[in-house]
């Protein structure tokens, strides 16, 4: 018969009495006896810590001594202390992620390896070096696979044991939706990275950092309104999740900047296997149209559309200005590509902070993180 779990005051009541019978106690120890996650011994403790009922030490907790409480008087009591991220400002337990031993796991799952990603990745990897042991993930874009690395991760039966998640699921269609409630249905905090999702039988949201793509396409517009153009083009990629933003924020800018978008077109990626039509189709229409200003997402399909440019003869930007969304390598194209850059590193290093502050306050609210893009300036949209 399976034994049900103990209510969190008794687990907590449960807790103090292994403190109080060994004089200290270490997570993995607690953890052990009270046959919970490491990560819900954290939670449990922080909330101890921070009412004085116990006293933070290195790896895990004691019984504070007298007069040394978390709530005043002197001593070097643990509890709620000066350690805060600029960019929450919520404080985190002193000495809670302390040992290497006692770092949390993190799992993280991204949905490619060798673009877009691997800036997130570092900034993940940068803000984890010394509060969190990060365990690495390639996945795609399909829901099950998706599903079957993050399954591996929280595995009892010989996954690594994460205490959190960091991941980029597939957002759109009835698979999505499964995924986003197993997501919200899983004890242990998750933080979605560049996407925004709802789950459980409230259709809350999961705690996320994003970036604002509509935010970012839209500045792309008003640079080229601003360079003087009048009938402009858009091209986006049909597979990527953020197209639909990049397509928002630059339609929303052109009506109000009141300049024309007489071609928006969406296109297989470079890879696929319907590229070469639709950018000879996108360059089509442009001549067609009088279309003198482009914004492609991303930079592989913009630097691709100049050089298919060039052989017809058109030169960039003196009769097509082009703007790239991305900014992974449009640095390196001829002529340098003008391109919107999202905040990569950032939005993994805030999805650490995020992750760490919710294991060590689980009561905290949901924060659903919003980052700008920048608009670095180059050679492909003119002086």
């Amino acid at each position: 018969m399976t034994q049900e779990a103990p209510l969190p005051s008794e687990r907590r009541a449960r807790l103090i009495a292994r403190v109080r019978e060994t004089g200290s106690a270490r997570v993995s120890d607690l953890s052990r006896v009270l046959g919970v996650t490491p990560v819900t011994v954290r939670r449990d403790l922080a909330l101890l810590v921070a009412e004085g009922t116990l006293e933070k030490v290195h790896g895990g907790a004691r019984i504070p001594a007298r007069g040394t409480g978390t709530n005043g008087g002197s001593g070097s009591g643990g509890g709620l202390g000066a350690r805060t991220g600029a960019s929450t400002g919520v404080p985190l337990p002193e000495g809670m992620f302390a040992g290497d031993d006692e770092r949390p796991t993190i799992g993280m799952v991204v949905p490619s390896l060798d673009y877009y990603w691997p800036e997130v990745i570092r900034g993940a990897r940068a803000a984890a070096h010394d509060t969190a042991r990060l365990i690495l993930r390639g996945g795609s874009y399909d829901v099950d696979q998706i599903r079957h690395q993050l399954a591996a991760l929280v595995s009892d039966d010989g996954g690594p044991g994460v205490d959190g998640l960091l991941v980029a699921p597939p957002v759109d269609g009835p698979d999505a939706t499964d995924l986003a409630d197993w997501l919200a249905g899983l004890d242990l905090p998750v933080v979605l990275m560049e996407r925004r999702l709802v789950g459980g039988p409230y259709r809350e949201p999961l705690e996320s950092v994003a970036t604002d793509h509509a935010l970012g396409s839209g500045t792309a517009a008003r640079h080229i309104a601003e360079r003087g153009h009048r009938r402009v083009g858009l091209v986006t990629s049909r597979t990527s999740p953020h197209s639909a933003a990049v397509r928002r924020g630059f339609l929303a800018a052109a009506a109000d900047l009141e300049f024309d978008v007489v071609l928006d077109l969406e296109t297989d990626p470079l890879a696929g296997a319907e590229w070469a039509t639709d950018a000879a189709t996108v360059l089509d229409e442009c001549t067609e149209t009088g279309v003198t200003a482009v914004l492609v997402h991303s930079d592989r399909e913009a630097i691709s559309l100049v050089e298919l440019a060039r052989e017809r003869g058109m030169r960039v930007p003196t009769d097509l200005a082009v703007v790239a969304y991305d900014d992974e390598v449009a640095a390196l194209a001829d002529p340098p590509l003008t391109a919107v850059s999202p905040p990569k590193a950032a939005i993994g290093a805030a999805a650490v902070e995020l992750l760490t502050r919710r294991l060590a306050d689980a009561d905290r609210p949901v924060h659903r993180i919003e980052l700008s893009s920048r608009l670095i300036v180059r050679a492909s949209s003119g002086d």
